[in-house]
């Protein structure tokens, strides 16, 4: 059974997944094409941050930005690697869905890689309902970034329903 927890952040746990998601970035996109938060960017008041548990293990996290108006982004959403290809990562991004859905927002956005790392990500996004969008809030346009957005209002497929937290 998968536990989520808001915060974590000073969890030492936490601390690594998030190191080892940043050097991922660092190894597999350009500087200027990197937008994963830092830990201090995480403490930031717009954004809500969750770890996920199996027992003592942890075996991913996700994040909420709020980015007003309406809409919220995906953030540092990343799968343990000890824990990949188990259905974690689609736990947690039902899990943000769900939250973002409680919190009246109407959709969710997310900027990921176009490189062949990011395949996988892009391909779970698909499943979930996300299809590309324009770049939104302060991205621009480039050929490392894909951008996603899920409409989560009145204009939704209707099929879509958040699952229960």
């Amino acid at each position: 059974m998968l536990r989520f927890e808001l915060d974590g952040l000073g969890r030492p746990e936490v601390r690594r997944l998030l190191e080892e998601h940043l050097a991922d970035m660092h190894a597999t996109s350009p500087p200027e094409s990197i937008h994963a938060l830092d830990l201090e960017e995480l403490r930031d008041p717009t954004v809500a941050f969750w770890s996920a548990w199996e027992g003592p293990e942890l075996r991913g996290c996700g994040a909420l930005k709020d980015l007003g108006g309406g809409d919220a982004e995906l953030k540092s959403m990343r799968t343990a690697v000890a824990a990949r290809g188990t259905g974690i990562g689609s736990a947690i991004l039902r899990h943000l869905l769900a939250v973002a859905a409680e919190r009246g927002h109407r959709r969710v956005l997310l900027e990921t890689g176009s490189q062949e790392f990011f395949a996988p990500a892009r391909r779970l996004y698909a499943r979930h309902g996300f299809t590309p969008c324009e770049p939104f809030a302060d991205y621009v346009h480039d050929p490392n970034s894909v951008f996603m957005e899920l409409r989560l209002d009145a204009g939704a497929d209707p099929e879509w329903t958040p699952c229960p937290l």
